[in-house]
């Protein structure tokens, strides 16, 4: 970007004194580029015709003047055929003659003329010599124009075309002469000829012009004639709206004009025009002749009967061509145009536009002409057959696909049978296509083609009224409004015809374009009708339907041949035409006025029953057309009228005869015979029921509506005939049908006997001849036996008579014996009313007690069987005089009629009652004894017995008392709950007496819960029944349980052998199980057993306190806790909590516990107290003193100074852990640098005071180079926002000062201090920040000053770390293993990119502003420049240190690629931690040192890879997904409290090799292990590789000889463990000879190699130094807790053991600086078989944590 440019001056200078030049335009590419736009054939003559028709001419005369041939000779024959031939077949063009009668030229013709693209301003042309005339150009070099007077000529002058213009003798017509471009031109023949010849004939479809003439040379071709009949104007419909949708275009009037168009032509154009392929004449020749030739020859060789087909046609081609050229052939075509005009209101803003666009204004008034034939007119025409006629007039006739015309066709179609001319509306350039791109063109065309469809509507309503009124000619539209179907087949080709013609198909090439004539065609008018069956109708009232619907032929349906029509299928597409509907059918019926004939009837109810077959129609649907029908039937006198509403059923001819009466609401037979059961079924038609039939009969005998004929009570053959009817349907009835009809006869005369008419109950059959004057039934056939008896027809006498006249009133009286007996003979044929009357009767005496009869009769269902049992049990028995035989006869009928054999359960229940109310044991224990040892054959063993409430059940320890079932049972447990038990000898038949076992565990709910237990005896046996019971125990039960006082406390020992002791209960939720150990004295504690613990343990107890169990009690009882525990292991319960905080703080209302409960530790130094022990001062001369606070009253040691200062004012949190930090912090404590405010004094601030900055530049730039190695690890998060390496550079300075003093003072208390300082941080302003130092500056208050600048939460090691940064040399950190270049090149590089980036922004920002081209060049130079530039800067070598692979783009030196390590890495060398890089001397070659869990060694740093320099890491796996600080802080905790002791006595594992895929080492390999336990040292067990102890050396001589070696060892371990807070038993100690494992991870139990530190750090503890064996087996402790999260050396591995050794980093410096812990008593070697102790248990490990 050039600066300082100003362009505006430039630019106005450049106009004032530039160089003024005109355009120059090269003519010649100008027009050849326009001519290339003329794709279409025969565009010059298309331009010249329509120039003709604007200038009103009525003839146009086309001549082609020919050259001759120079190669072929002209013939000599005279024949014209032969000359005509040779001129189409050799002669070239000379020139084209285009002649016309229009008016001659005029001044401004001739003016514009000689104007490229002036164009004609008369709105009303359609064009005249504007670029169209140009064509000429394609076919002529030099056009010579003669007009009038004037003539004139073109010529080119190289590129520059000229003109020149002479007066001519003076003439009336137009002439254009265009000499041949090309000398060598053919003639036109063949398809070139027809194709000229059809263009020609379409020229004249919409043009004014009365004839065109077609010469070549003296020979006219062709001659075209147009004559057209005067205009008739078409009537409008007044629905019509005429102007289109914007309101443009207005449809004025529509006039219709008939055309004839004839055509003449020679007969040389029915040959070229043939079909077959190809330009060259001579080919088609020759291949004629050959075919003539070869025709003659095989009539020589072979029989005249061989001739075929084909050969005579060849022959006749051939004749064709050579004899008929000349002769004339002729054809008429016949076509109507509808021509309309149109006007416009264009309003001010279109009409400029259009002027701009076109040079001219839109017209005022236009016209838009449709062009289609009609059934007659194509008729007339006889195009149909492929002829050169119909060749020739294709494309004005419109066949299937219409085009519209500008003066000329185009290629867009119309979407009908029919041309559209609009004249008006735009094309593009070259003529072919509508312009649809321009806005306001666009608006234009569009209104056109509304106005296009608007014209095409009433054409089309025109059609059809001519239709309509040749229609109203036919008889069957005047006599009955419906076409017959011969009438409708005379009238459907001129339908078809027409329908074709608007199919409405797809438009192309714009599909737009059918649209806009579409939707106009159908918008413009509401009314629009069809051809149906009943006419002409309104769209609305037609339908469609495949079915023959002549039983309702009121309903105009489209005739079936026109649903194949595009017109018809869109309609329906649209749902404008729709199918027939079942509303249509009952609407149609319910207006009509006439009745179905009974032909219509049967078609209606075919077609519903077809419909419902085809499920296409429902039940609401079907019955809507019956209730609407009503049909008469006249051949039936009188007529009978049938209302389909009121029909319901039709006649089953196999239940009832057809012949006889039926109700009105069942339909005539006739009418269904046809149909099928399906069919009446989906028409709603049941079958006439018997029942109802009988109904209607008996209903209708005396109202008149039947004749006596029909009468069941008059007529015995008609009633003879009706129960023949019913007795054949008798079987097939329903019982309820049986019945009804029953009931309905029994009062009916309908039975004929010999006294006449009867009741079926007064009748006899014949077979009954007890009396004479019985009234017996006569004959009748077919008719049942059974279906009689119903009725009540008698094949005996009644009880009644038989009682009246046997035994009343005579000296013969019959016992209730004889009775029995003769109805035993006779009861199969006794009636059920006879039956019943002897049930209900009392006719049987009962038994005394001396076997009389009583006097007091009863019903035989009151007494029981004769039997001693049932006499016992003091039932009343029916009295028999002899012995009574149950198998008798008499003995089954007396069953029949209700005599008991048995008593039922209630009355036998109420027997066992009363006897035991009475005290009468003998007949309850009787009636018990009864009831069971009949519970089978009786069907006592179905009773309901449980359900009984009286109590009859004898009960255990009680003789005289009864209970009911539901409250005794058999389990003799559930006595300790209160329940009763069924006495012992019953128990087997609980079942049969309902007695269950155990009673619902609700009751036993609630029986413990209203009397919980008191003693341990009790507990012990209720809790146990109630663990029996576990399994229906639901979730609502415990929820009740877990919070009842149902668990006893004693405070005595032995609360069994004192039942008087002094106990509460509490809910098991709040109860613990065992002995408790520790925590007796802190929870309850209960044991009642392993059999009650399993109830307690559903209802909520548990073996031991969870975290938020202990949580809560310390919120409760705090104190109590403290004194309990006592600080160090209260301190770790604390501890314990702050590792579950994450599951703790879910717990809301704990949390709030928390936070108010005065639980939490804190500490206090206080002055010296001489009464206290040296070990509770601390080095200062205070005492530390532990309180319990609330979280509000404590604070956190975040800044150690500070807490110096006010540590006797202060509650401090402890300091061990830094998650328990975290969970006071978030329990609400806040940290001590909140609360305390500093006041800087500092002197040698001014510019006049101020030192010599020497040394402040000098530690300004150490601070600068050093923070961005600090900060290479830190994480954005523990980051101040913002505040990079970067960051400090731009505000963070150095100064030298005089002399620092702080003045520090706590909110809330008076109490400050005042230090001498030499280094503090100091803001200026809002950015900017100064280290203030003195001349002697102590580093460390340098980098507390930093730090809390940089990180947001500064740890101590985090201010440790800094200073050995900022003490240290960079040499000194390189060979700590730091990669300093490589970070500081990296810082650096990334600095450069951001800057490279940010400049980048700004030059392309720059580069928009300025749009100039020269100056933008100018840019792009200078930014190739730049790119340059860079690429040299890309190709510098790289300095060493670089990441391998990284964006330098070099290939490093072999000695510079160094294995990478993180800043960590280099820490642990500083504090000597990375041993496993030291060779190791007394190994032997090829030993390496490894740790093993399954041999993972720790050869490689996290997280770098152990790969050789030359490898490449594999690509395919996807990287590690890194881990949030919460997950690492998570994994490290799962670490350390999955750590075990191993308390196998042997470990023996397999060797094994895996790759780790992740990393790019090459595999894992792990040793195999066989050692056996041999001893301890301290707290750690000690383990012997076997094959040492197979050389012969014991496990005491090994114990022996290293006691004083194993005791430092274990020192160091014991050290390890208090670091990371893991108990010593999970550190194990094992020796080897070989191997190279120093230690592994076995299930998560930690073994170390005592050969490893025998050779590397026995001498240095020896010595009295343990800083580097602590720090070495330190991080090999890390190393293998890592092991516990994750088995393989990946990226997961290695974050967590550097998580470790980072959190622990404190722990790890203060022991190893500490002095050497004393070594414990040497270890002994084990005595015996090795033992292995037993492993802990949950509550014993748990309690391990307090004794931790």
């Amino acid at each position: 970007m050039v600066a300082g440019v100003d362009h505006k001056a430039l630019r106005a200078q450049a106009v004032e004194i530039g160089e003024d030049r005109a355009v120059t335009v090269n003519k010649r590419s100008l027009i050849d580029k326009q001519l290339s736009r003329y794709s279409r054939p025969w565009s010059t003559l298309r331009e010249l015709i329509q120039n003709a028709a604007d200038a009103a001419a009525s003839r146009v005369v086309i001549k082609i003047e020919t050259n001759p041939s120079t190669r072929v000779p002209t013939p000599q024959s005279d024949d014209p055929s032969a000359r005509l031939k040779h001129v189409l077949h050799n002669h070239t063009i000379s020139q084209w003659v285009i002649e016309n009668n229009g008016h001659v030229f005029g001044p401004d013709d001739w003016a514009r003329l000689q104007e490229i693209s002036s164009g004609n301003p008369d709105e009303d042309k359609i064009g005249a010599f504007g670029v169209g005339f140009y064509s000429v150009f394609s076919i002529s070099e030099r056009p010579y124009i003669s007009s009038g007077s004037e003539a004139l000529e073109f010529y080119w002058k190289d590129n520059d075309l000229r003109t020149k213009r002479f007066r001519s003798p003076q003439t009336t017509e137009t002439v254009f002469q265009l000499p041949a471009r090309d000398a060598g031109s053919s003639v036109p023949y063949g398809q070139e000829l027809s194709s000229l010849c059809e263009f020609l004939t379409g020229s004249m479809t919409f043009i004014k012009l009365q004839s065109i003439e077609l010469f070549i040379d003296e020979w006219r071709m062709l001659r075209l004639t147009k004559s057209i009949a005067d205009a008739v104007i078409l009537r409008v419909p007044a629905d019509t709206n005429k102007s289109t949708s914007d309101k443009l275009m207005r449809v004025s009037q529509v006039a219709r004009q008939a055309v004839q168009l004839e055509a003449e032509w020679m007969k040389a154009l029915d040959s070229t025009s043939s079909l077959r392929s190809g330009r060259d004449i001579n080919a088609t020749l020759e291949t004629t002749t050959k075919s003539v030739f070869s025709f003659f020859k095989r009539k020589l060789d072979t029989p005249s009967q061989n001739t075929t087909k084909r050969e005579q046609e060849e022959k006749s081609a051939a004749n064709a061509i050579v004899h008929d050229m000349t002769a004339t052939s002729r054809h008429k075509a016949f076509f109507h145009i509808n021509k309309a005009s149109i006007s416009t209101n264009v309003n001010r803003e279109l009409g400029a536009e259009f002027l701009r666009l076109r040079k001219k204004s839109p017209p005022k008034a236009t016209t838009v002409s449709f062009l289609a034939q009609s059934y007659d007119e194509q008729a007339a025409s006889s195009l149909n057959e492929p002829t050169v006629a119909s060749k020739l007039f294709k494309s004005v006739v419109p066949g299937n696909k219409g085009h519209i015309y500008i003066g000329f066709t185009t290629s867009q179609t119309t979407g009908l049978a029919a041309h559209l001319e609009i004249p008006a509306l735009v094309p593009t350039v070259e003529r072919e296509q509508l312009d649809l791109n321009s806005k306001h063109i666009k608006e234009w065309n569009t209104e056109l083609l509304r106005a296009a469809g608007i014209v095409s509507r009433i054409s089309w309503s025109s059609a059809t009224t001519n239709l309509q009124e040749q229609l109203s000619k036919y008889p069957g539209m005047t006599e009955r409004k419906v076409l017959a179907p011969h009438e409708l087949q005379e009238v459907l080709p001129a339908v078809k015809w027409l329908y074709g013609s608007f199919d409405w198909s797809s438009t192309t090439p714009l599909s737009d374009v059918g649209s806009y004539i579409q939707n106009a065609f159908w918008n413009c008018g509401k009314d629009f009708s069809l051809i149906s069956s009943r006419g002409f109708v309104p769209l609305d009232n037609v339908r469609v339907s495949p079915d023959d619907l002549s039983f309702v032929e009121e309903l105009p349906i489209v005739p079936e041949p026109l649903l194949q029509f595009g017109l018809i299928k869109r309609l329906r597409a649209g749902d404008v035409l729709s199918d027939v509907q079942i509303e249509d059918i009952v609407t149609i019926l319910e207006k009509s006025k006439r009745t179905r004939t009974p032909v219509q009837l049967q078609q209606l109810l075919t077609y519903l029953a077809t419909k419902a077959r085809a499920n296409t129609i429902d039940q609401r649907e079907i019955r809507s057309v019956l209730n609407a029908t009503v049909a008469s039937d006249e051949e039936v006198v009188p007529t009978q009228i049938i209302a389909l509403n009121e029909v319901k059923e039709h006649i089953n001819p196999d239940k009832i005869p057809p012949d006889m009466p039926v109700p009105p609401s069942t339909i005539p037979f006739k009418y269904t015979k046809k149909l099928s059961k399906f069919d009446t079924d989906a028409l709603g038609f049941r079958e006439l029921d018997p029942l109802k039939w009988l109904q209607w009969l008996v209903d209708s005998k005396d109202n008149g509506k039947l004749t006596s004929e029909q009468n069941i009570e008059t007529n015995p053959t008609f009633a003879g005939n009706v129960l023949k009817a019913l007795s054949k349907n008798w079987s097939g009835m329903s019982q309820d049908s049986k019945t009804s009809m029953t009931a309905l006869l029994e009062n009916q005369r309908i039975i004929p006997t010999k006294q006449g008419m009867k009741k079926p109950s007064e009748t006899y059959f014949s077979s009954v001849k007890l009396f004479a004057d019985l009234p017996v039934i006569i004959p009748l056939p077919n008719v049942k036996d059974v279906f009689l008896t119903t009725l009540g027809v008698r094949k005996t006498l009644e009880i009644g008579v038989v009682f009246d006249r046997l035994m009343s009133g005579s000296s013969q009286q019959w016992s209730h014996v004889d009775l029995i007996k003769y109805l035993a003979s006779v009861w199969d044929d006794v009636p059920t009313r006879d039956r019943e009357r002897l049930k209900s009767t009392p006719v049987c005496p009962a038994e005394l007690l001396e076997g009389k009869p009583s006097e007091q009769r009863y019903r035989i269902s009151e007494l029981y069987e004769p039997g001693d049992s049932l006499r016992r049990l003091g039932l009343p028995i029916l009295q028999w005089p002899s012995n009574y035989n149950a198998q008798s006869k008499e003995a089954k009928l007396l069953g029949i009629l209700g005599l008991r054999d048995a008593p039922p359960y209630t009355d036998l229940v109420n027997i066992i009652a009363t006897a035991g109310q009475s005290a009468n044991s003998s007949l309850r224990e009787f009636a018990l004894k009864y009831f069971i040892e009949n519970s089978q054959s009786k069907g006592y063993i179905t009773a309901p017995i449980a359900s009984v409430k009286v109590p009859f059940l004898p009960v255990q320890g009680s003789e005289g008392k009864l209970s009911i079932p539901a409250n005794c049972f058999t389990n003799e447990r559930v006595a300790v709950l209160g329940f009763e038990l069924l006495r012992p000898d019953l128990h087997k038949y609980a079942v049969l007496l309902g007695v269950p076992a155990d009673p619902p565990i609700d009751r036993c709910i609630q029986k413990l819960m209203k009397k919980p237990p008191r003693t341990n005896r009790q507990a012990r046996e209720m809790f146990g029944y109630m663990t029996s019971r576990i399994g229906v125990i639901t979730n609502q039960h415990v929820e009740v349980l877990e919070s009842a006082n149902i668990v006893p406390i004693t405070t005595l020992k032995n609360a069994l052998e004192d039942e008087g002791s002094h106990i509460r209960h509490l809910p098991p939720r709040m109860c613990f199980l065992g002995d408790g150990g520790d925590l007796a004295s802190l929870c309850d504690f209960v044991d009642f057993g392993k059999e009650a613990e399993l109830f307690l343990l559903r209802c909520g107890s548990k073996h031991e306190p969870t975290m938020s169990d202990l949580a809560l009690l310390l919120t409760q009882q705090p104190a109590k806790m403290l004194n309990k525990l006592g600080i160090d292991k209260y301190l770790q319960v604390l501890v314990k909590l702050a590792h579950e905080w994450g599951s703790l703080k879910k717990d809301k209302s704990l949390v709030e516990k928390m936070q108010q409960a005065p639980f939490l530790l804190a500490t206090k130094i206080e002055a010296p107290d001489e009464s206290s022990g040296p070990e509770e001062n601390d080095e200062k001369g205070g005492s530390k003193k532990w309180h319990l606070a609330k979280a509000s009253d404590v604070v956190i040691v975040d800044e150690i100074g500070n807490y110096n200062l006010f540590k006797t004012n202060v509650l401090a949190a402890p300091q061990q852990d830094e998650m328990l930090e975290d969970m006071y912090a978030q329990l609400g404590v806040p940290g001590l640098s909140s609360l305390v405010e500093e006041r800087q004094q500092i002197s040698g601030l001014g510019p006049d005071n101020r030192p010599n900055q020497r040394t402040a530049l000098h530690l300004q730039s150490i601070v600068r180079e050093r923070a961005r190695l600090f900060l290479y690890d830190y994480s954005k998060e523990s980051l101040h926002p913002n505040r990079e390496s970067k960051w400090l550079e731009k505000n963070l300075t150095v100064q030298t000062v005089r002399s620092i003093v702080i003045k520090t003072s706590m909110r809330g208390t008076d109490i400050k201090h005042i230090q001498e300082k030499t280094a503090t941080l100091r803001q200026e302003s809002n950015r900017n920040w100064v280290i203030c130092i003195t001349e002697k500056y102590n580093m460390a208050q340098v980098s507390r000053a930093l730090a809390r600048l940089l990180l947001v939460r500064p740890k101590p090691r985090d201010w440790m770390v800094l200073t050995e940064f900022l003490r240290s040399e960079l040499s000194g950190l390189q060979e700590a293993g730091i990669n300093v270049d490589r970070i500081l090149r990296q810082k650096e590089k990334e600095a450069k990119v951001a800057e490279e980036r940010h400049q980048h922004q700004l030059e392309q920002e720059q580069r928009a502003r300025d749009q100039r081209e020269a100056l933008q060049r100018e840019m792009n130079i200078q930014g190739g420049q730049g790119t340059n530039k860079d690429m040299d800067e890309q190709t510098q070598d790289s300095t060493p240190g670089t990441f391998p692979g990284s964006s330098d783009g070099m290939e490093h030196k072999t000695e510079d690629k160094k294995e990478p390590e993180s800043l960590f890495g280099g820490f642990k060398k500083m504090f000597g931690l990375d041993t496993a890089r030291k060779p190791q001397p007394t190994l032997s070659d090829g030993e390496r040192i490894a740790h093993d869990d399954n041999a993972h060694g720790i050869e490689h740093e996290p997280p770098y890879s152990a790969s050789e320099p030359n490898e490449k890491p594999s690509s395919t796996k996807p990287p590690a997904t890194p881990m949030t600080p919460q997950q690492l802080h998570d994994l490290t905790r799962k670490a350390l409290q999955t750590t075990r002791p191993h308390t196998s006595s042997t470990l023996q594992s397999e060797p094994a090799v895996h790759k780790v895929e992740e990393m790019h080492t090459t595999c894992d390999a792990k040793p195999g292990m066989n050692i056996t336990y041999t001893g301890s040292a301290s707290n750690h067990r000690v383990f012997l590789d076997n094959e040492v102890l197979q050389t012969g050396t014991t496990a005491a001589d090994f114990m022996t000889a290293n006691r004083t070696g194993l005791a430092h060892f274990a020192s160091v371990l014991q050290d390890c463990a208090t670091i990371y807070n893991l108990p010593p038993s999970s550190l194990q100690i094992f020796y080897d000879a070989s191997s190279t494992t120093m230690a592994f991870n076995q299930n998560k139990s930690l073994f170390f190699n005592y050969r490893y530190f025998k050779q590397d750090h026995l001498p240095m503890l020896e010595a009295g130094d343990k800083d580097l064996p602590v720090r070495h087996w330190a991080t090999t402790t890390a190393h293998e807790l890592a092991h516990n999260i994750e088995g393989d050396h990946n990226v997961r591995f290695q974050n967590v053991w550097q998580a470790l050794i980072e959190t622990h980093i404190p722990n790890i410096a203060e022991v190893a600086a500490g002095p050497p812990r004393q070594a414990a008593p040497p270890p002994s070697p084990r005595q015996g078989p090795p033992r292995a102790p037993p492993p802990p248990s949950g509550t014993a490990a748990f309690k391990g944590a307090f004794k931790r």
